[in-house]
């Protein structure tokens, strides 16, 4: 993880210190900020690879402040929530949040979820800018040519449904709202019609899964949206 910069926006100084001395020890490095307007404006001068971002701060809350950033980056964000605090996850993921965690949280969890978070994010990111093609368990995602290699041979997919596997691929492990899928792919604003997502998932499934009925890769997130199997 040498060379890993992260961002902590938290109010609580204390625990801003803590996790910045432990993933140290990581070879990651960390700056903090204690608000969420200059959390902002501290993403606009440096380069990060992860944000840390509590729900509960004052003026700018943790959702405002996310709201912002997906205006500009993609980063993975993983949130802190109360304990109990069922609604704050769901609209933390929502909007956008890769992962959460509860306050309190166990230190060696966090800096788990940190790496794995960041490997995640360079895989697919990475600095070369060259077209990757992405490697899964018996899956081939060849985004140069647009095709894809399963069990079965390689095929190619109709540009929706391929733009639509590469988008979620891309985002694995991060849970994408229907709006997020539609925005994206079609480049239109969201008209709250789903039939097209759910038709072009259900086509990927049979295409792509060995059981289309227990899927591997594309899973549905009931109420929320789908999410690419960060497992495999």
């Amino acid at each position: 993880m040498a060379g890993c910069n992260i961002l902590i926006i938290d109010d609580d100084r204390e625990l801003c210190t803590l996790i910045r001395q432990s993933i140290l020890q990581e070879g990651i490095e960390a700056d903090c900020c204690y608000s969420g307007s200059s959390g902002l404006l501290q993403l606009k001068e440096k380069d990060y690879q992860l944000v840390i971002l509590d729900v509960m701060m004052p003026g700018f809350d943790g959702f405002e402040t996310m709201e912002q950033i997906r205006k500009e980056s993609s980063l993975p964000i993983l949130m802190f929530t109360s304990k109990n605090d069922s609604a704050s996850k769901v609209r933390g993921l929502r909007a956008g949040a890769d992962d959460y965690l509860t306050k309190p949280f166990d230190m060696d969890e966090l800096i788990a979820r940190i790496i794995s978070l960041i490997r995640r994010y360079t895989r697919f990111n990475g600095k070369d800018g060259q077209i990757r093609t992405y490697e899964f368990d018996g899956l081939t995602i060849d985004h140069e040519n647009r095709c894809v290699i399963t069990g079965n041979g390689e095929f190619e997919l109709p540009p929706k449904e391929f733009d639509v596997l590469l988008f979620l691929a891309q985002n694995q492990g991060r849970i994408l709202t229907k709006r997020q899928i539609y925005e994206t792919v079609w480049g239109e604003e969201y008209i709250y019609d789903d039939s097209n997502i759910m038709a072009i998932i259900s086509r990927l499934r049979k295409k792509t899964e060995e059981n289309p009925g227990t899927p591997k890769y594309i899973q549905t997130v009931k109420g929320i949206g789908y999410r690419f199997n960060k497992e495999v």
